[in-house]
């Protein structure tokens, strides 16, 4: 049994079926176009919302240090997915990287793990794309009925038409070929990129030396409790971390951390890199230094032109530049804020449907939905089904509570993926690496432990979701996944001598 559940599919192996015909993705990006990914995934609700709420409960002015911390986490986890991209250029993301090291079992729950993160990130942002939307056509004298925006009605039904269509809109552009997804993205990237450098060159002149004053506020303990709202580690060992000083910063930052979720998306994208084992690990890292530094800039613009007291929670940046008188800027930013989520719709869900993809041609999911298309070399058939699914999801919940399971889902594939980095450089020393993670395992195992200490710090009734899909994930696999395995297939039958070397 154990031998079963580890057994490790080798990299010569994943590159091979990339090769199959009826299972081959079209080979069309470049660098730039993985850097406008990453850009377009990151850039969206967090740097438009997350500021407001970070500065005001957590962290005050010192919410730009938050964002450097939660930057400096997934710049770790950055280093390690570079390394594996760049030696395993294949779609499936850390579900790929985890099969060629820990093995079978434990690549599928990672894989489990993903399409759950990346489901429910997509349905979270569709929503939230509606709702900038709903006020902007609100505002434009246009309204929708109720019962297709989503709110409710008096008998209790609502759907959210728009946060649907969008899902939908977003599949075909995806089932139609990357190069058009990349084209649509980067028209898109280059629209709200412009809105965040409005926001910092035009809020700059609104800026008050005064609203620094205190940069850090005095540190306010959180009274302990008890119920399942709290964080993970005050319920383990009766102490939570503090509002405000040094350790609010901390605190701020395992919550504006949902503002850098996405880059590891563009790993998804591997193998339709023209050359990935260079361009992978530049988009990774180049996507993250970009986005950290806006968000660095965006925090100490807001926080500057409003006392971090008084800022709002649901769009602090518009409210900011309405606090000073100049509410033209507000609508601009709620423009580019619905503009902006589009793209991180798309990628995410382009990147679950490539690690759906994966799994399937691996045989631990149907493998009817591992053929790619005869035009367009996409992989149609999980972005249609993952598309039509997320969208009715989309249309009948706001999701608001199960977002933080996107968090505890990201966070744990950072885990695994660092783990990974270790476990294949000392069984497979003799793969060629085009980029290697420097000062392993130090950069490794510290990137373990700070997305430890973040996942800690979230709710415990997270945990709890989080726990029942990994348990629903196993019955799956032992139901299916283990019998089906094309792995499995391989290893049972007779081999002419010399084949599968290398194989777990």
């Amino acid at each position: 049994m154990s031998s079963t559940l580890f057994r490790t599919k080798n990299v010569e192996q994943s590159i091979q079926d990339t090769e199959e015909p009826e299972h081959a993705l079209r080979k069309s990006l470049s660098a730039l176009d993985l850097t406008v990914f990453g850009v377009g995934v990151i850039i969206g609700t967090g740097i438009f919302v997350l500021t407001g709420t970070a500065a005001r409960n957590s962290a005050g002015p010192a919410v730009s240090l938050s964002f450097v911390v939660a930057g400096v986490v997934c710049a770790l986890a950055a280093l390690c997915y570079a390394e594996f991209a760049s030696t395993v250029p294949v779609a499936g993301s850390a579900y790929t990287f985890s099969y060629a090291s820990l093995g079978e079992f434990p690549a599928w729950i990672i894989g489990w793990d993903l399409v759950l993160e990346l489901a429910l990130g997509t349905a979270v942002v569709a929503v939230g794309w509606s709702g900038y939307i709903h006020s902007l056509l609100d505002n434009a004298g246009w309204h929708l009925p109720e019962y297709l925006s989503g709110r409710g009605t008096a008998t209790g039904f609502g759907f959210d038409i728009l946060a649907a269509l969008l899902v939908l809109a977003l599949t075909v552009i995806l089932v139609l070929g990357m190069k058009l997804s990349a084209r649509v993205t980067s028209i898109v990237v280059a629209v709200k990129v412009a809105v965040v450098l409005v926001v910092i060159i035009a809020g700059a002149f609104f800026i008050k030396s005064g609203n620094y004053d205190p940069f850090i506020p005095k540190a306010q303990p959180v009274p302990a409790g008890g119920n399942l709202k709290a964080p993970l580690i005050q319920l383990m060992f009766g102490w939570a971390p503090s509002n405000f000083g040094v350790m609010g910063i901390f605190t701020a930052a395992s919550v504006v951390f949902f503002a850098f979720i996405g880059f590891d998306v563009v790993a998804t994208a591997a193998e339709e890199t023209r050359n990935p084992q260079r361009d992978v690990p530049r988009g990774i890292l180049g996507s993250l230094i970009i986005c950290t530094v806006l968000y660095v800039a965006v925090s100490i613009v807001v926080t500057g032109m409003q006392k971090y007291s008084a800022l709002s929670v649901d769009a602090p940046l518009a409210d900011a530049f309405k606090a000073t008188g100049h509410p033209w800027y507000a609508g601009l930013i709620s423009f580019g804020a619905a503009v902006g989520l589009t793209t991180v719709c798309m990628i995410l869900l382009l990147g679950q449907a490539r690690v759906f993809f994966a799994m399937s041609r691996d045989g631990l999911l149907p493998r009817f939905f591992s053929h790619t298309h005869p035009r367009f070399r996409t992989p149609y058939r999980p972005t249609i089904l993952l598309g039509v699914v997320i969208a009715v999801v989309a249309g009948f919940t706001s999701l608001s509570e199960l977002a933080e399971l996107v968090n505890i889902g990201t966070l744990f594939a950072f885990v695994v993926v660092a783990i990974s980095v270790i476990i294949l450089r000392n069984t497979r020393p003799d793969l060629p690496r085009a980029f290697r993670t420097p000062w392993v395992p130090v950069i490794p195992v510290l990137s373990v432990c700070a997305s430890l200490w973040l996942m800690v710090n979230l709710p415990a009734e997270t945990w709890l979701r989080f726990a029942i899909w990994m348990v629903i994930g196993f019955v799956v696999y032992f139901l299916y996944g283990r019998t089906h395995s094309r792995l499995g297939e391989r290893q049972a039958r007779p081999r002419p001598q010399g084949e599968g070397q290398g194989q777990g």
